[in-house]
């Protein structure tokens, strides 16, 4: 049976491996085109690229999956089955159309809920205990394909979008394992979701990216915590963005009538900030034009004074 992997981040990698040790017949992998990376803006390739190569696959990278020469080049592979995972383009239905075994695709969410590119990152944004992988037909609308099969996966107060990348990645890779044989086989029983029971979790913008003192210290904690390791989040400090890399919830709050984004404290624990509910100890932060640093380095050579107004 000849396979088409499609994916784009390190949440896909575990799965493009799982299908090449298991000895099923890989004939390409499509991912995006290579983007600028760092401050130097230098073109880096994607992690299922990279894994592809070293596994010795044809990778294809088209802007656009929609379009036609794109469709033409793929269906040169005569797929028999396309297995994507956070590929990052909607397909087409002349792609969903052309394997006689489907489309399939590793979610990083327990379909319904969290459809869409942030699924990751806002379950832990959001507070979520649990989430999970979800493997899924797929059809034309978002993430709206009957599901084949789901499995949980705790989310613990620690946990950052890069752990939980990380453990979905690998649970994503057993579920797809487990479920081989009948994608194979052509036997497999999928469920329709309820629609009346969908979120959706659309990809992050700048706004999501900045800390709310009038919320509370857990919600600001969810925030920090979700954005990690990617864009971090960030207050103002003197009108220059101010991220914020790591926190805590304080073991005691400071009793303080002063106003959300107050800074109460600069120590070697952290810059304790005023929030709707209590304050927050932000641990890693990073000031605008600097590299990131402990609290402990911060406190050393701050100008951040207590009284301080973060915005």
């Amino acid at each position: 049976m000849k396979i088409v992997f499609m994916g784009t981040p390190a949440f896909a990698v575990p799965s493009l491996q799982m299908l090449v040790d298991e000895g099923y017949e890989v004939v390409a992998v499509i991912t995006q085109p290579d983007r600028p990376q760092g401050r130097k803006k230098i073109l880096a390739p994607s992690p299922v690229k990279e894994a592809a190569l070293a596994l010795g696959l044809p990778v294809l990278q088209p802007e656009r999956m929609r379009r036609p020469e794109a469709v033409a080049e793929l269906a040169a592979y005569e797929p028999d089955l396309i297995v994507t995972a956070a590929y990052g383009q909607i397909l087409p239905k002349a792609v969903l159309d052309l394997p006689r075994n489907g489309c399939v695709n590793v979610h990083g969410s327990l379909l319904p809920k969290y459809r869409g590119g942030a699924p990751i990152q806002r379950s832990i944004i959001n507070g979520e205990k649990v989430t999970g992988v979800t493997l899924m037909y797929m059809a034309e609308g978002l993430d709206t394909g009957d599901m084949i099969s789901r499995v949980e996966v705790a989310i613990e107060d620690g946990d950052t979008s890069g752990t939980l990348f990380e453990k979905l990645s690998l649970a994503g890779r057993d579920l797809l394992k487990s479920e081989m044989p009948r994608l194979v086989s052509g036997k497999v029983q999928a469920v329709q979701q309820d629609d009346s029971e969908a979120t959706y979790a659309p990809n992050l913008n700048r706004e999501d990216e900045r800390l709310d003192w009038n919320a509370s210290s857990r919600d600001n904690y969810n925030r920090i915590r979700g954005l990690v390791p990617f864009s971090g989040a960030f207050t103002l400090w003197n009108g220059e963005t101010f991220k914020a890399w790591a926190s805590k919830l304080p073991e005691e709050q400071k009793a303080s009538d002063s106003a959300p984004g107050t800074v109460l404290s600069v120590t070697e624990q952290g810059v304790e900030v005023k929030t709707g509910d209590g304050s927050l100890l932000l641990t890693t932060v990073q000031p605008a034009g600097k590299k990131a640093m402990s609290a402990a380095d911060f406190s050393r050579g701050a100008v951040m004074k207590p009284g301080t107004v973060l915005g």
